[in-house]
């Protein structure tokens, strides 16, 4: 108000604004809601949701990323709290309900502290005051280094993972499924390890069969058949040829006129295209491969003359799966025939054949010497339960994969966040001033994992946390909730472990968000412009969601 005369109008009249305290609240209760949504997913006893996309197909899971994945919300805070569902999952491929759930609780906290007119600023110190010391008693007082040699410990972690989820009753396949890839391409360059599980490890799914069948190939397998009837479809120790380029005549791009004066010159076309492909075959058998697989097409003509060398050939095979053959069998994909050499010839598969599954058939180069891409076969009962199974095994991929870039464990089982809650505590102590309350506030909210997961087996959550804060005020940091009896157990002889990189990137995410939502104290949101109004061309060639300032 300008002295009392007329309120001057900044904000477009289409413009919705929210700001202070309201704008807080409404975040927090947000994340409390999208929290609530995933919280029985948590812990071995998890409950499923059963999701409908808009298409009408289903998915059946207990992952915490692939259910947020799937619902859609309104409110931008709660889409940001999706958003870190998924980072989180392709960062370290696991923690994802966890993460969702902690950071919903550090904000359900922080809502005490605003009502007592605290500056969200001061909140947001502690929170990150609070946050470096868990980094640092989780790496010095609570991890433990493992052997990557020692299978059977490597196994034990990835199986606590797996043994929340659907795969549970076939951990110990899982588990060497996901071992096996790992192993298999894990790459040492410059002294750095490389692990790239997306690209170099596919995942296959093939409905039919027990999921009992699923199995790590020691090579790839595409989902492809030989282009002409009489090529061999079995041959053992294959030399195979890579090509990016196509075996057919070269058309022109667009529309291409040719002039013929005489009747013979449409005939010697015909010769040249003819010896086009004459040479390009010739330049290929002179290697004497007995597989050819390209990129692009292969014409009838050079089917032929293939086949009359006795070279199987397939054709149009995806570049990703081709990238794949290449790495698996030691051979250089080329991009002309010309110029292709000896070297280039792959040559270190031991067997290729082509079955029948289903009814589809399937191209298996195996046996390879030293592959360092391999694909996953997964079998099962139909089409959902393999998605599942899918995710799962994504999940403990991702494990398999932190362990063997950062080979260090903490306890599970809500074991390691009591311990930090309680250490932290005990130092909130030693901080004067008002940072005290939200520092022990961040303390209180870890002890969310142990309750929800007390919560889900239904045990007596009450009874049960103050039990186990007893045990860890004495000094038992181990001891965390079984998920399975709602008992309290000894994690280090339940043998259930978590990597330490997954735990640190569920904290530092879960308070990282935290801390940006309570930042929030402003939402303008452009309302939509009437139908009249955008063709009365009022909106002077904005988008129609973004009115221009007066």
């Amino acid at each position: 108000m300008m002295g009392g005369g007329q309120p001057i109008i900044v904000l477009n009249q289409n413009t919705k604004r929210e700001s202070g305290r309201k704008v807080q609240l409404q975040n927090i209760n947000a994340g409390k809601m999208i929290a609530d949504v995933i919280r029985t997913c948590l812990g071995p006893r998890a409950m499923l949701k059963m999701l409908m996309d808009p298409m009408g197909g289903i998915v059946l899971t207990n992952d915490g990323n692939a259910i947020l994945r799937e619902i859609t919300v309104q409110h931008p805070a709660a889409k940001h709290l999706i958003e870190i569902a998924r980072t989180q999952d392709e960062e370290v491929g696991d923690g994802t309900t966890s993460v969702v759930i902690l950071a919903g609780e550090l904000l359900a906290l922080a809502e005490q502290f605003l009502e007592a007119r605290m500056h969200p600023v001061v909140i947001i110190q502690a929170y990150r005051l609070a946050l470096d010391d868990a980094i640092s008693i989780i790496k010095d007082q609570l991890s433990k280094p493992i052997d990557m040699n020692d299978e059977t410990a490597m196994i034990e972690v990835i199986k606590s993972c797996i043994g929340t989820k659907f795969m549970g009753q076939y951990g110990d396949l899982a588990c060497s499924i996901a071992l096996q890839a790992v192993k298999t391409i894990t790459t040492q360059q410059d002294g750095r390890t490389e692990i790239d599980t997306k690209k170099w490890a596919r995942i296959e799914k093939i409905p039919g069969g027990r999921i009992e069948d699923s199995c790590v190939l020691s090579g790839i397998m595409i989902n492809k058949d030989v282009t002409h009837a009489k090529m061999k479809r079995r041959l053992e120790n294959p030399r195979i040829v890579l090509l990016d380029c196509s075996l057919e005549y070269k058309k022109g791009e667009s529309q291409t006129s040719v002039e013929m004066s005489a009747e013979t010159d449409f005939t010697k076309m015909l010769e040249m295209e003819e010896e086009h492909i004459k040479t390009m075959c010739s330049d290929l058998i002179a290697l004497q491969p007995n597989i050819i697989i390209t990129e692009k097409g292969v014409s009838d003509l050079a089917q032929h003359y293939l086949l009359k060398a006795g070279i199987t050939c397939l054709r149009r095979v995806k570049k990703s799966d081709n990238n794949r053959i290449a790495r698996a069998c030691g051979a250089t994909i080329a991009n002309r025939t010309e110029e292709l050499k000896e070297e280039d010839v792959g040559t270190g598969a031991g067997l290729f054949e082509i079955k029948k599954i289903g009814d589809e058939y399937f191209t298996f180069i195996t046996e390879c010497k030293d592959p360092k891409a391999c694909t996953i076969l997964l079998r099962g009962p139909s089409k959902d339960i393999l998605n599942e199974v899918e995710r799962n095994l994504h999940d403990a991929l991702g494990v398999a994969r932190n362990l063997a870039l950062e080979a260090f464990l903490v306890p599970g089982g809500g074991a390691v966040e009591m311990a930090v809650s309680q250490l932290l505590q005990e130092k909130a102590k030693t901080i004067s001033g008002v940072k005290q309350w939200p520092y022990t506030a961040l303390a209180t909210a870890l002890e969310v994992i142990p309750r929800t997961l007390a919560q889900n087996c239904g045990a007596n959550i009450i009874r049960l946390l103050t039990t186990l804060r007893a045990k860890h005020a004495s000094g038992a940091s181990s001891w965390g909730v079984d998920g399975e009896s709602g008992e309290l157990v000894d994690m280090d002889k339940l043998k259930i472990w978590d990597p330490l990189a997954v735990k640190l990137q569920v904290l530092k995410t879960a308070v990282e968000t935290a801390v940006l939502l309570l930042r929030i104290d402003d939402i303008v949101s452009g309302c939509k412009k009437s139908k009249q109004e955008g063709e009365g061309g009022g909106a002077g060639g904005m988008p129609q969601d973004m009115g221009p300032m007066d």
